[in-house]
């Protein structure tokens, strides 16, 4: 979650239709991730601009651009149909309407238009594109779409017909409702599979660049493409290619992720079961001599970041075992004295790792040694001279810094059964804590600034991207003590994404800035359902993969696994949890909540035959959770089935129906598809 500038670009679909006299269609490109004179716009130089305009071309119609100046001329290619054509305008301060001519005896059914830059000029930025014809008024019927494609085009072009064409069933069903609930499943299950291509193939680029010794990824494809460390690759990476694999290869994750799991361990570590940075190149370490400090950082980073994730998806595995084995060298390690007993380390983003790792593994493991190393730490920032909000000069509210404000709600929380004269120590500190945050941590719109100075009340100009990281901590605190206003500030926040917070709105304007915000807004919805919040994550999260190379590379640095992680989390929200094994690229699976029932679509290009996986509440079978509260990077429930209850799975098409157990639907219900045909199945 790394700070990085990039040059990015944008793919989405916007659709307006407007009724002043003689505008047949409108598109506004309200998604635009720059603003000029209150006019968000697309910028040429960052990709090209495909219009669609669902009518058939007629003779007398025109095509307005909204055309940008800064007192400058601007100049774009404007191809219609094929035939090409330069337009130059500008000497003012805004934005113009400006009309491009129509070719005569343009065939087709209708307007493509591409809008590129010339590559001399200065290029153009759009802020929209309407259809006028003086011998009509609007009509409803035409749609204007719009995308900003990267200047390399779609990554997978091949997969965009799998993607962009509905299957849908021949039967309508009676109930236009639940017609409609099948239809917005099917829309799902080609997001959904969408995602998951895109991080196999995220995998298969990384692993392209792995060290031919010892099968590890790099840092970065720069200059650390010669090191191995836990901060980055482990934390941020390596794990994500897993889970994905998980998900779409089980050979490769039963092969070589496990092998490179144990490589890792075998070659990185240096002081009992601590990793540390290693050199491909020389096959040693990087750091000469031993630095503890550094060593305890990275593998608090690799534990929170990458395997607590894995462990909330997975379960008991090689890499649970993995980090509780580094969990208990950071504090066999501690050797930093407090009134509160000894600490591996005072950094604050540190000791948020250390706190989010013991409250979980004490639920996860039942030892209470884990609970007890993270009250050492509670005590010491919320008993001690040391409060984010009452001792501190500045508290980070982005990475870095809101780790803490996450640990200290799961403690918080983990006390709260465990340790009841200990949470009632915590509450008025924790409390004071997060009232602090809201008073002058947030913008009108409920965004957090990257940072705060408590005392005084001065904050950052820029916006977090973990703004939603804040407000996990945040909602944890309302699930415990009720407390109105902290869910008040959530859904606020929630409703106030759509139309403002678009593209790199966020200080951190790489894909991890998209990711880390998606996330955030994801783990929130699946509490409190917003429907601009579910549209916003929709825009975004197609911006987030127009970033993606053909070669399945993001940016060649170690936040590519953040890529993966977000859309993971995104598909499983557009399947509700369920998903198909074997996995197949053409498969697709959708789902939607239907009362209390989940509609599920099912279609693929060449027959199938295999199983539907549904979701478990893993908070409480894999993690021990006494519920589910929101925290970092974990993988949000939707349509969790209860292993004890009985459960109806019909095929809607047929009629046919079979009675189940959640286990066996844990466990797999066996699927035939046949080759372009929609399954519909409901399961109540």
């Amino acid at each position: 979650m790394n700070c990085r500038t990039i040059s990015w670009a944008i793919g989405v679909v916007m659709m307006v239709a407007v009724g002043r006299a003689g505008v047949v269609a409108e598109a506004k490109f309200s998604d635009g991730p720059e603003e000029y004179k209150g006019t968000r716009y697309f910028w040429l130089a960052n990709g090209e601009i495909a219009l669609t305009i669902q009518t058939a071309p007629k003779a007398g119609q025109v095509i307005e651009l909204l055309w940008g100046s800064k007192n400058d001329d601007r100049e774009a290619i404007v191809s219609i149909n094929g035939k090409e054509q330069v337009v130059r305008k500008g000497g003012y301060d805004g934005f113009e309407w400006v009309k491009v001519i129509v070719p005569e005896g343009l065939a087709g059914e209708r307007y493509d238009v591409v809008i590129k830059a010339t590559g001399t000029g200065r290029p153009a930025f759009l802020g929209g594109a309407r259809l006028l014809d003086p011998n009509s008024g609007e009509d409803k019927t035409v749609r204007i779409t719009h995308a900003l494609k990267p200047e390399g085009g779609e990554a997978f072009p091949d997969m965009r017909k799998i993607w962009d064409t509905a299957r849908i069933s021949a039967n309508k069903l009676p109930d236009p409702r639940l017609e409609a609930s099948f239809a917005a499943a099917e829309r799902n299950g080609r997001l959904a599979s969408e995602g998951l291509y895109r991080c196999r193939k995220y995998v298969d680029g990384w692993l392209a660049h792995a060290d031919p010794k010892t099968g590890l990824i790099p840092r970065n494809f720069g200059a650390s493409k010669d090191l191995w460390n836990g901060r980055d690759c482990g934390a941020d990476n390596y794990p994500f290619m897993v889970l994905t694999c998980a998900l779409t290869d089980r050979a490769m994750f039963e092969g070589r992720m496990k092998e490179m799991l144990a490589t890792e361990m075998k070659v990185t570590k240096r002081v009992d079961r601590l990793p540390d940075d290693y050199l491909f190149s020389k096959q040693t370490f990087a750091r000469q001599p031993f630095n503890l400090e550094q060593t305890i950082f990275d593998s608090s980073e690799y534990v929170k970041d990458g395997l607590l994730p894995l462990t909330e998806w997975l379960g008991k595995s090689e890499w649970s075992d993995r980090m509780i084995g580094i969990t208990d060298e950071m504090w066999k390690h501690a050797e930093i004295d407090t009134p509160f007993g000894k600490v591996p380390t005072l950094d604050i983003e540190l000791d948020g790792n250390l706190l989010q790792g013991g409250a979980r593994l004490y639920w996860f493991t039942g030892d209470r040694k884990y609970l007890d190393w993270a009250i050492r730490l509670g005590d010491y920032y919320l008993l001690g001279d040391h409060h984010p909000t009452r001792d501190l000069k500045m508290l980070r509210l982005i990475d870095h810094g809101c780790e803490v404000v996450n640990g200290l709600s799961e403690l918080y929380l983990a006390v709260s059964s465990a340790d009841p004269g200990k949470h009632e120590q915590y509450r008025k500190p924790i409390h004071e804590m997060l009232d602090r945050i809201l008073e002058i941590g947030r913008n009108d719109d409920g965004m957090l600034y990257t940072w705060i100075n408590p005392k005084t009340g001065e904050h950052a100009k820029d916006l977090c991207d973990t703004w939603g990281y804040d407000y996990d901590a945040i909602y944890t605190v309302y699930l415990l003590d009720k407390t109105e206003t902290y869910r008040e500030a959530v859904r606020k926040a929630l409703s106030n994404l759509k139309g403002k917070y678009i593209g790199a709105a966020w200080a951190d304007k790489s894909a991890d800035g998209f990711a880390d915000s998606i996330e955030g807004a994801i783990n929130l919805l699946n509490r409190e359902y917003v429907a601009s919040a579910a549209d916003w994550i929709d825009t975004q999260t197609r911006m987030m993969w127009s970033i993606q190379k053909r070669d399945g590379v993001i940016e060649g640095w170690h936040g590519d696994g953040n890529f993966a992680r977000t859309t993971i989390m995104y598909a499983l929200w557009k399947t509700q949890g369920v998903h198909a094994e074997p996995w197949r690229a053409d498969v697709r699976v959708g789902a939607v909540k239907d009362g209390n029932s989940v509609c599920i679509s099912i279609t693929a290009d060449q027959g199938w035959k295999g199983k539907l996986i549904f979701d478990r509440p893993r908070h409480k079978e894999n993690m021990r959770l006494p519920m589910d509260y929101a925290r970092i990077n974990q993988f949000p429930e939707w349509f969790t089935e209860q292993q004890a209850r009985g459960y109806r799975v019909i095929d809607v098409n047929s009629g046919k129906e079979m009675s189940t157990t959640g286990r066996q639907m844990a466990e797999g219900v066996d699927i035939e598809l046949k080759a372009e045909r929609e399954l519909r199945v409901r399961v109540q």
